[in-house]
């Protein structure tokens, strides 16, 4: 295989989205930091400790051959299948606002689930690679992986952690789609996933109220719709240019942790049209540099890792934006690069790791 040099483009836009979630960090969270730790840069700081450590794994992951982890792909399921039970044991995983899907230190959090969408991915992509032949045949060559996809999300929503779950879910099921499964498959799979969230509802009622809150945030205004309205709020007064930074009206005490899952609400009021249109413009970047990479890989298990990593990535992109702009429920899902939590950070960047190492080994 020919070395190739790093792909900056991808690079450069990893790193712009990082920072300027750092500068939104800060925007969105200082308040709530001044009043809670009297400390208005406590979230940054935290922020920018995992930055430090992402960027220095993405480096070294891009250094690392990727066909290694075809090589280690089941040591390294097995490993976060562990982690996903070792979680759930109580007194070793931490309940953060109602699952138990953190390993906590102090202040601090690590979620395994995280780990185990790229473990998912990395077994998924080696089977794939493996069972070309049998792709066509959903005995053979589906069901395999689907046992191993449904006992992932099984030991996640046992957290319970649905918008995770969604996203490996809806990554998997891109992989096998690209890989040439039959789409009578993906048929069949709609509706049997059509009765399972019939089931989830049903043994969690709460999920029945996010739904309602979504069809109808006005119904409950301050209890279930509370979130999604004070979102929409932020996103209205945005107008072209938006309020100015640090300008918003919604982080103070109105739109909850507004440095997290609804931080682009807070881009939006502040930044306006022109900042949704930027960071929208730097995510395209990142999906055309790892579309391209993939399609340009002629290694079979390095064109379905590089799709898996860029895959999971834009899923849960997209799965943040809408919840934020009200098309889907609310799910608890980070906006990758841009919201405040290490875990997901970490992930995302040792995902841009593996491709820029894949861009490298390419022919």
């Amino acid at each position: 295989m020919k070395k190739k040099h790093f792909d900056f483009v991808l690079f450069i836009a990893v790193l712009l989205l990082i920072l300027f979630g750092l500068i939104m960090i800060y925007s969105a969270s200082s308040i709530w930091a001044e009043y809670k730790f009297h400390d208005s840069f406590k979230y940054v700081k935290q922020q920018a400790l995992f930055i430090g450590i992402g960027i220095f794994l993405l480096i070294t992951v891009s250094k690392i051959d990727y066909t290694l982890y075809y090589k280690k792909t089941n040591p390294i399921l097995l490993v976060c299948l562990f982690l996903l039970v070792l979680v759930l044991i109580p007194g070793i995983g931490s309940v953060r606002n109602g699952s138990q899907s953190w390993f906590g230190i102090g202040s601090f959090g690590i979620q395994p689930s995280e780990f185990a969408k790229l473990g998912l991915i990395i077994f998924t992509a080696k089977y794939l690679a493996d069972n070309q032949k049998y792709l066509r045949d959903f005995k053979k060559g589906v069901s395999p992986i689907l046992l191993v996809l449904f006992l992932v999300f099984g030991l996640i929503m046992l957290q319970p952690d649905f918008g995770t779950g969604m996203i490996i879910v809806v990554s998997i099921l891109a992989m096998l789609f690209v890989a040439g499964v039959n789409m009578k498959f993906f048929l069949g799979l709609g509706a049997v996933g059509v009765v399972g969230i019939v089931v989830l509802i049903a043994i969690a009622p709460y999920r029945m109220d996010r739904i309602t809150s979504f069809l109808d945030p006005w119904s409950d205004p301050l209890g279930t719709g509370f979130q999604i309205i004070q979102s929409l709020y932020a996103i209205g007064p945005g107008g072209l240019l938006g309020q100015g930074f640090l300008n918003s009206r919604q982080k103070q005490f109105y739109l909850p942790e507004p440095q997290t899952d609804f931080i682009f609400s807070i881009i939006s009021e502040e930044f306006g049209v022109l900042g949704v249109i930027i960071v929208a413009g730097l995510f395209l970047v990142v999906l055309w540099r790892g579309i391209d990479i993939a399609l340009k890989t002629e290694n079979t298990f390095g064109k379905y890792l590089a799709f898996g990593m860029v895959f999971q990535i834009m899923i849960q992109t997209v799965m943040n934006l809408m919840v934020v702009i009200g098309l889907i429920p609310v799910t608890g899902v980070t906006l990758p690069f841009l919201s405040y939590g290490g875990s997901s950070l970490l992930i995302s960047l040792i995902s841009i790791g593996i491709l820029l190492n894949i861009s490298r080994k390419r022919n």
